[in-house]
């Protein structure tokens, strides 16, 4: 636990450092914030801000991870080193499809960014790949713990694998749609790694508890910048590559059904979309003032600062309701 508590530090000191150096960069690129004219009129006053920091993580993460496993390799320790880094190439991969759709954006200034087909397929291969590891390359199975009752069940693999699949990209995609409000995604996703993080710990699963360490510090390093009034956004660079970290962890620790209550708030903020979308085409109206949910408070008068922190609430409770589960 000391180690953990070490890195997460480490990790967070390079975030803070990498943020005073990438952020005027970002601001001479102009790589800013582009909002919508029918979304909340407070956020108008965002536009400009730079977007795109989810890159910060990245490298921040490419760093940390790379002195842990020549740290670990050095002490002769190189099963965990290399247990760590698919779980590595999962999340920076991730990272990676939303860093292009951004920098098609906001750099080439390409409005349609990265084609939506090409985005699906580039977060399908990568997850393939990951699914594929976790189940022929260090054998993990296909066991998958069910929370409630407290007891794994053995999923036949050709159930197992799409339904992994679908867990990576529906978290992906959940979390996508939470990074609205300034500091709401990163806080949200920092409670969440710290649960699996915890559970990783009670598992003694020591390589996802040091990688989850390493990715608490990051985070909480970005939302040191992130936090309302935001002087940097992640872009989808940033919330595509916390919906791999957080997908890629529970699946391997074999608790992905545990999402369903500790990442409820990103669930719920999916679910609002799919109810407007359906309601709208259905009626011709909003069944929302506007979604995903967050954006509903926010017209309905609640302040950025307040919706981040019922969120985050919700998130901590959900959570430690997960752990007693596990």
């Amino acid at each position: 636990m000391r180690f953990e508590t070490i890195i997460l530090a480490i990790a967070f000191l390079i975030t803070i450092i990498l943020g005073t150096i990438i952020i005027p960069i970002l601001k001479k690129l102009k790589v800013g914030q582009i909002e919508r004219d029918d979304g909340p009129q407070s956020h108008l006053k965002k536009q400009g801000t730079p977007t795109m920091g989810g890159i910060i993580m990245i490298i921040a993460m490419i760093i940390t991870v790379t002195g842990i496993y020549i740290y670990f390799v050095a002490k002769g320790d190189s099963e965990t080193a290399n247990k760590i880094l698919p779980m590595l190439i999962a999340t920076i991969g991730f990272g990676l499809i939303g860093f292009i759709d951004d920098f098609k954006k906001l750099v080439l200034k390409n409005t349609k960014g990265l084609k939506p087909s090409y985005k699906m397929l580039g977060l399908l291969i990568i997850s393939v790949g990951y699914v594929i590891y976790l189940v022929q390359g260090i054998n993990i199975g296909t066991e998958t713990y069910i929370p409630i009752i407290k007891t794994y069940i053995e999923l036949p693999i050709y159930i197992y694998v799409p339904f992994a699949i679908v867990v990576m990209l529906a978290t992906t995609n959940a979390i996508n749609l939470t990074d609205g409000i300034d500091g709401l995604s990163s806080s949200v996703s920092a409670i969440i790694i710290t649960c699996l993080t915890s559970i990783a710990l009670l598992f003694g699963v020591y390589e996802v508890s040091i990688f989850g360490s390493i990715s608490i510090g990051i985070v909480l390093g970005f939302l040191m910048y992130n936090l309302h009034p935001a002087k940097v956004f992640m872009g989808d660079t940033g919330s595509l590559l916390l919906g791999g970290l957080i997908s890629a962890m529970a699946l391997y620790l074999k608790i992905p059904l545990i999402l369903i209550i500790i990442a409820l708030i990103p669930v719920i903020e999916t679910i609002s979309v799919m109810i407007q979308v359906l309601y709208f085409k259905k009626t011709g109206k909003r069944f929302f003032k506007m979604a995903p949910l967050h954006h509903h408070f926010e017209l309905s008068g609640w302040k950025e600062s307040k919706i981040v922190i019922v969120f985050s609430i919700l998130t901590l409770l959900l959570c430690v309701l997960g752990l007693i589960m596990v």
